[in-house]
């Protein structure tokens, strides 16, 4: 029986945490990650959605999507995200907009499942019951000896491919490659991110480098995303068995048609791409173009909607979300066999914000 209620309450937080060190990768340094969750409530349940980035994600939600869902229908997701997406026409359409409307659609969909009592991947049209992961961090502020621990405790916990940052100081990525090949042994995959630190030639000598010296399958934005032509090229003219990938700061459908075109591999982060219903448009984009996608982070949320995708390739299992996620709620998984499984046992996206211990770390 489906639910005769209407969204009665909308509430925006925002949590700072701290990393558990200095972090950095080709481009960008940090020292903690924040959470803006969002709550919305219809008869006797709460669904939560979150987004990572700044705390004025929260005001924004507050001012300008709160109104545009409160007294709708939860069960009419997708009325609610075009309603969204007009009322955000003159912030734009990309950046803390877009970030600020995918946690409220991401927190529609847990509503609805939860007052339909099923698990969110129950809704989908699901044609995956578990999605594989690679382990990410390697962060180019960790030592060699750190890199192959962390890399090694992932291959040890069953997960058969791991990824580093490279870039900030590539005369020093050498070491470090040497200590995750070494870490992980000849079987693992291992990955390499630039977070776009390279230009075109730069990016294609490492190319080449990074396949014939460490046998690397994966290169992850070799140059800024900003340049197509330059991802194009790293495709085209770099090695076989090293596939190029790019999308993670994606928005909208024209900006992920401009991708699929120059890589081997479509990104896209549910936090930023309008949640669960924008991740599901991305993952039919990819079908049509016969493409794979990659889900790129927050993986409590994007484990259900990449059960949804049927050209899938993974999920990014990234350290600093996976240390948060625990932190912060309950039911948030643990990853088996390499791959992490919806827990079918709990409604909507199965997490419970855990409040006393974020409590702690609120800054709006």
């Amino acid at each position: 029986m489906i639910p005769d209620v209407a969204v009665e309450r909308v509430e925006a937080a925002a949590y700072t945490i701290p990393t558990d060190g200095p972090e950095s990768d080709g481009t960008l340094e940090w020292d903690s990650t924040t959470l803006v969750l969002v709550e919305l409530t219809a008869g006797d349940e709460t669904g939560l959605g979150y987004t990572y980035g700044n705390q004025s994600i929260a005001a924004l939600i507050s001012s300008k999507l709160a109104d545009v869902v409160r007294g709708r229908d939860p069960m009419d997701v997708g009325a609610a995200w075009t309603a969204m997406s007009v009322a955000l026409r003159n912030e734009g359409h990309s950046g803390h907009a877009m970030m600020a409307m995918s946690a409220v659609d991401a927190a529609l969909w847990d509503l609805k499942a939860r007052l339909l009592d099923v698990p969110l991947v129950a809704l989908l049209p699901a044609v995956h019951d578990a999605v594989p992961i690679y382990g990410s961090g390697g962060f180019t502020s960790y030592p060699p000896e750190r890199v192959g621990e962390q890399l090694g405790g992932w291959v040890e916990q069953g997960i058969p491919r791991v990824k580093i940052k490279v870039g900030r100081s590539p005369s020093d990525d050498p070491a470090r490659l040497d200590a995750a090949r070494k870490a992980i042994g000849d079987e693992s995959e291992l990955y390499v991110d630039a977070n776009g630190a390279f230009i075109w030639k730069q990016a294609l000598e490492w190319a080449h480098r990074y396949r014939h010296e460490w046998s690397v399958t994966w290169f992850e934005e070799p140059v800024t995303s900003d340049d197509p032509d330059g991802l194009r090229l790293v495709r085209d003219q770099g090695p076989a068995g090293l596939d190029v990938a790019a999308g993670e700061y994606g928005y909208t459908l024209p900006e992920f048609l401009t991708w699929i075109d120059v890589v081997d591999c479509l990104q896209a982060d549910v936090t930023r791409c309008g949640g669960i219903t924008g991740m599901l448009r991305v993952a039919a984009l990819c079908e049509s173009r016969q493409i794979d996608l990659s889900g790129h982070c927050a993986p409590a949320l994007t484990v259900h909607a990449l059960c949804g995708a049927t050209r899938l390739r993974h999920l990014e299992y990234f350290h600093d979300h996976v240390r948060i996620e625990g932190m912060l709620f309950d039911g948030a998984l643990d990853p088996k066999d390499g791959a992490l499984t919806p827990d079918r046992s709990r409604p909507g996206f199965g997490l419970e914000l855990k409040r006393a211990d974020a409590e702690r770390y609120r800054v709006a």
